[in-house]
């Protein structure tokens, strides 16, 4: 397993981490339907505002992973492990930046590199919330781009992330139909612009 093995021992005596460990070592790449709640934090008073968008989530490691958002438009975000791709169909315009410190420290890591758990986050049960093992990540390192961060298991495996960036703003991220371990098509973690597509960055 790809887990730090010094804290597997602890983790057969936990039911969060067990299922954590359960579904990393299961699935070294994965796709899954997901949706995605984003609350902006309230001000003077009054309660932030939420937007809700859905589509599917890939992943295959080392480092590659991909949204394809469906709803309530269309936007395709794709990692090769070296390029973080984001493209917009309605624009027809797509951007271009390093995989680097913005997903290192994103929760989705630790999909991508299990040994990042254990040497870059505080893991914490978090007891049983809505038919859910839950989990609490703390970032060990002050740059992180959240706060804390919540995982959810259920029976198919990893059925929500809940996190709070530094801004205050929160994510909710629920996935389903996991399917594990699936024969991706070559090119499914690269992203090539077809003619007619603006590309910023670089």
């Amino acid at each position: 397993s790809a887990l730090a093995l010094s804290v597997l021992p602890l983790w057969a005596l936990a039911d969060g981490m067990g299922s954590l460990e359960s579904f990393m070592k299961e699935s070294r790449a994965g796709k899954a339907q997901f949706t995605q709640t984003v609350t902006s934090p309230g001000r003077d008073g009054q309660p932030g505002r939420t937007t809700t968008s859905s589509g599917e989530f890939q992943f295959q490691r080392p480092g590659r992973f991909s949204f394809h958002y469906t709803k309530p438009f269309e936007q395709v975000i794709v990692a090769d492990g070296k390029t973080v791709w984001v493209y917009e169909p309605d624009l027809q315009q797509a951007s271009k930046r390093a995989q680097g410190v913005e997903e290192a420290n994103s929760p989705l890591a630790i999909l991508l590199d299990p040994a990042k758990l254990d040497r870059d986050f505080v893991v914490k049960e978090a007891g049983t919330r809505d038919g859910l093992e839950w989990l609490q990540l703390t970032p060990k390192q002050a740059e992180a781009g959240f706060k804390t961060a919540r995982l959810g298991f259920g029976k198919g495996g990893l059925a929500q992330m809940e996190y709070v960036d530094a801004l205050g703003q929160r994510t909710r991220i629920a996935f389903t139909g996991w399917k594990r371990n699936p024969a991706f098509a070559k090119g499914t973690f690269v992203y090539v612009p077809a003619k007619g597509v603006d590309v910023i960055g670089g």
